[in-house]
């Protein structure tokens, strides 16, 4: 996802997934999703699962549940 919005390649490939994966029923989950720009570019295209650290750095299993109990 890091060039998604600086690259037209990137773009274009991002937007085939979620394009073919929409067309076969099935939902995609971006991965590095670093900034709201690209969060909202992706969701612009119809994905809507995301991970990242826009949203959390990577955790141990106890910090996780933690943090889950929260949101």
């Amino acid at each position: 996802m890091r060039d998604i919005l600086l690259d037209p390649d990137d773009a274009a490939i991002a937007k085939a997934v979620i394009a073919l994966a929409g067309s076969m029923g099935l939902e995609v989950m971006a991965e590095g999703v670093e900034t709201e720009a690209q969060r909202n570019f992706l969701t612009e295209l119809g994905c809507l699962a995301f991970q990242g650290y826009l949203f959390s750095k990577p955790l141990p299993v106890a910090e996780f549940e933690a943090f889950m109990r929260r949101v």
